[in-house]
C-alpha cells in the first residue's frame, strides 16, 4: 500500500515571525486569540525583535531592566505589530532612499585644452587608453591629460519608487545566531528556518536515524531565484565592476539547490537524496510534490521540504518594479486618492482580489517534515496532517511568459477531484476552502477568480471560503505556497481562517459566483475544514495546486489502515514527543534554544564505509543501506550465461 505522506514538523521564519508551534500563524489572527496563546506569541515576537530576553530567571527588557512580563508585552504590544508582516521598507538591508546608480556622461576638452586630472599611480588602468598622456605629479600621483573626449561613470543615488515589503520581524537577524561566515542571507534564514522545524518534531534526530536508513530520507529544498545579494550570485556579477574582488564563496553559495545542500551538511549531515526543483513562485509545492512522491512509492521514508527566498535586494526590487509587477508608492496614493492621504498606506500595500496595483514581494524561509504513515506511528510523531496529492500543469503557447495561462484550471480540476475522492461530496462542498495565490495585481484577480468560480460551479460549491495571506506576507515567490500551508496547519489548531485584511472590498471585475471572499477573519472551529487546497501560479507557466488533508481527517484514515493497539501505541508515544516539542518551543520563547549548525562536525572519509554485495554499513548509522533492488525491468533482464 503506498505510503500517506503525514506531516509530523513544521518550521521556519517569514514577516510574522517563527512558524513552529503556530507563532507565525498566530501572529496573523493575534486579536482573536485566548490571552494565554496571544502573550506566548507576543514573547516570541519580543524575543525575535530584541526586545526581551531571560537571564538568571528574570525577564528584561532591551535595555537590561526587569520586567513584569505580562505588563510589558502589553505595553509593547503596537511595536510588536507594527515591526511584523507588510510593512515600510526598513533601513537594515539597504537604504531606500540612497540607492546607488551610476550614469554615463564624457567630459569634453574645453577651448581645445584637454582634458586633465590627477590620479593616484596604482589606480591607473591596466591597459593605459590610447590617447592618455601621463606625467609624474609627485607623492605618488600623476596628472593624466586626455586631449580630445573622456568616457566616464558618475556615481548618483535615487529614491526607490516601492517602498513596502513584507520582512522578517524588525530587529531580528539570522546571522547573529550562529557562525555565518558571510552567508547570503536566503541561507542565513534557512539554517534558523530548517532548525526550527527539526526541533519542533520534538523527535531528536538521533532517534530518526534509529528508525530510517540514511538512503531513505530525502532533502528538496531551494529558492527560485538562488540568493542574489552581495554574498551570493549579486556579488559574483558586481564585484568587479565595483571595483572589488570576487570571493571564493559567492559562487558557490548562489546556486539556487544551496538551501538543501546546508541543511545535508551543516544540520544533520544527511547521506540521502537531495536537490530541488525552481518553478518561480510555484517551487515551494514542486518540492512538495517531489516529497510526497518518494514516501508514496516507499523508496524514502521521511522527507524535508523547503524553500528560502530573500528577493529584498535593491536589483531584483528594481527588476519587478520595471516590469510594472510591483505597487509603488505612487499608485498606493492613487488607490486611495478617496481617503485624502498624505503618505502611501505601505501596510496595507498587498491588497488581494481588491482595487490593486501590483503585488509586494516578501522573504520567508518555511520547511516541513514529512514521513511515511508507518514511521509516524512507530515515533509516536505529533500528527498535523497530511498531503493528499499535489499537480503540476504547465500554460501550453503563451503570449507573454510572465502573465497567467489556463494550465492553473488543470491542476484545481485536479486537486478538487483528488480532494472529492477522500473527504467526498459533501466534505468538499461545506469543509473545504482554498489557499489562493492572491498576488494582488490586476490580472491575478481576474484570472484566479474565475478559476475558483468556475470549479466551485462544477462541484456544487455554494459559498466556497478563498483566503489570500499575501495581503499579510507579501509575495516571498519561492516560498508562497509554503506560507500557505504552515498557516493552514494553524487554521487547524484554532479554527480561525485569516482574512483578507488589506482589501476593503472586492473589485468589480473579480468573479464571485460560489465563492466567498474572506475580508474578515472566519471562524469555523477546529474540524470545520477537513481540506484545504494550496494553489500556486508561478511566471513562465509553473502552475500548481496541491490538496491537503486535516488532521482529524488524518487520524481517521491511519484508524482505518492501522489496528487499535498501534494507534494506542502511538499515543503512548506522542505524550513524550508533545513534551518535547514544547520544551524546545519554551526554549526558544527565552533564547536559550540553539540554532543547528555543525560546521566540519564528524566529516566522513572511506574508512566510515563497510561493503558488502548486499549492502553497506555507514559509521554510526544504525541501519545499513541495501544494495539489493528490484528491476523495474524484470521481464527484460538478459542473463549472460545462457
Amino acid at each position: 500500500m503506498a505510503g500517506l505522506p503525514v506531516i509530523i514538523g513544521f518550521g521556519g521564519i517569514n514577516p510574522a515571525g517563527r512558524s513552529s508551534l503556530h507563532h507565525g500563524y498566530r501572529r496573523l489572527i493575534l486579536d482573536e486569540l485566548p490571552l494565554a496563546d496571544a502573550m506566548q506569541t507576543r514573547s516570541s515576537l519580543a524575543g525575535l525583535m530584541g526586545l526581551l530576553q531571560h537571564k538568571d530567571g528574570k525577564w528584561l527588557d532591551a535595555a537590561g531592566e526587569t520586567v513584569d512580563l505580562h505588563n510589558y508585552l502589553q505595553s509593547i504590544d503596537p511595536v510588536l505589530k507594527a515591526g511584523t508582516l507588510v510593512r515600510k521598507l526598513e533601513k537594515n538591508l539597504f537604504d531606500p532612499d540612497q540607492l546607488l546608480f551610476h550614469k554615463r556622461a564624457t567630459l569634453h576638452a574645453d577651448n581645445d585644452q584637454p582634458v586633465t586630472f590627477l590620479i593616484k599611480r596604482q589606480q591607473l588602468p591596466d591597459q593605459i587608453p590610447l590617447g592618455w598622456l601621463i606625467s609624474d605629479a609627485g607623492q605618488g600621483q600623476v596628472r593624466v591629460e586626455v586631449p580630445i573626449a573622456l568616457n566616464i561613470l558618475t556615481e548618483n543615488f535615487r529614491r526607490s519608487p516601492v517602498n513596502s515589503a513584507g520582512q522578517l520581524p524588525s530587529g531580528f537577524d539570522p546571522k547573529d545566531l550562529y557562525q555565518s561566515r558571510n552567508h547570503p542571507r536566503g541561507l542565513q534564514m534557512t539554517v534558523f528556518g530548517a532548525s526550527d522545524a527539526i526541533q519542533s518534531m520534538g523527535i531528536d534526530w538521533q532517534t530518526v536515524l534509529k528508525h530510517v536508513p540514511a538512503d531513505q530520507i530525502s532533502v528538496y529544498a531551494g529558492s527560485s531565484m538562488s540568493q542574489l545579494d552581495y554574498e551570493g550570485n549579486g556579488g559574483l556579477l558586481q564585484a568587479r565592476l565595483l571595483g572589488r574582488k570576487v570571493s571564493s564563496k559567492q559562487l558557490a553559495l548562489g546556486f539556487a539547490e544551496m538551501p538543501a545542500d546546508f541543511i545535508n551538511a551543516y544540520l544533520l549531515g544527511n547521506l540521502g537524496t537531495t536537490g530541488t526543483n525552481a518553478a518561480a513562485c510555484a517551487t515551494f509545492l514542486y518540492n512538495l510534490r517531489q516529497g510526497m512522491r518518494d514516501i508514496r512509492s516507499g523508496t524514502h521514508r521521511l522527507v524535508i521540504v523547503g524553500t528560502a527566498e530573500a528577493p529584498l535586494t535593491p536589483e531584483i526590487m528594481d527588476g519587478y518594479t520595471t516590469m510594472g509587477a510591483l505597487v509603488d508608492d505612487a499608485s498606493l496614493l492613487a488607490l486611495d486618492r478617496h481617503k485624502g492621504l498624505s503618505e502611501p498606506d505601505h501596510r496595507r500595500a498587498c491588497r488581494p482580489f481588491g482595487d490593486n496595483a501590483g503585488f509586494t514581494l516578501g522573504e520567508s524561509a518555511q520547511f516541513v517534515i514529512l514521513c511515511d504513515d508507518r514511521l509516524a506511528l512507530e515515533m509516536g510523531a505529533n500528527i498535523h496532517g497530511a498531503i493528499n496529492d499535489v499537480f503540476v500543469n504547465a500554460d501550453g503557447y503563451k503570449k507573454s511568459i510572465s502573465s497567467p495561462g489556463v494550465g492553473n484550471y488543470i491542476t484545481m480540476a485536479k486537486a478538487m477531484a483528488a480532494t472529492h475522492q477522500v473527504i467526498g461530496e459533501q466534505g468538499l462542498q461545506q469543509r473545504s476552502y482554498v489557499q489562493a495565490h492572491g498576488t494582488g495585481t490586476p490580472q491575478n484577480r481576474t484570472t484566479e477568480s474565475h478559476i475558483f468560480s468556475t470549479l466551485a460551479k462544477t462541484w456544487g460549491i455554494d459559498h466556497w471560503p478563498v483566503a489570500a495571506l499575501k495581503t499579510y506576507l507579501g509575495h516571498s515567490l519561492a516560498s508562497a505556497s509554503a506560507d500557505q500551508l504552515v498557516a493552514s496547519l494553524g487554521v487547524w489548531r484554532y479554527g480561525i481562517i485569516p482574512g483578507i485584511n488589506g482589501t476593503e472590498a472586492i473589485a468589480d471585475d473579480v468573479h464571485q459566483e460560489n465563492l466567498e471572499f474572506l475580508l474578515q477573519h472566519k471562524e469555523v472551529g477546529r474540524e470545520g475544514m477537513d481540506a484545504v487546497l494550496l494553489n500556486a501560479k508561478g511566471f513562465g507557466g509553473n502552475n500548481a495546486t496541491a490538496s491537503v488533508l486535516a488532521p482529524h481527517i488524518t487520524m481517521k484514515m491511519l484508524a482505518r489502515r492501522h489496528c487499535a493497539e498501534a494507534l494506542r501505541h502511538w499515543q503512548g508515544r506522542n505524550e513524550k514527543v508533545q513534551e518535547q516539542a514544547m520544551v524546545y518551543d519554551e526554549a526558544a520563547l527565552r533564547g536559550s534554544a540553539e540554532v543547528i549548525y555543525r560546521f566540519d562536525h564528524n566529516v566522513l572519509d572511506a574508512s566510515a564505509f563497510r561493503f558488502t554485495r548486499e549492502q553497506l554499513m555507514v559509521k554510526g548509522h544504525t541501519h545499513p543501506i541495501t544494495l539489493n533492488t528490484d528491476s523495474a525491468y524484470a521481464d527484460m533482464l538478459i542473463d549472460n550465461e545462457d
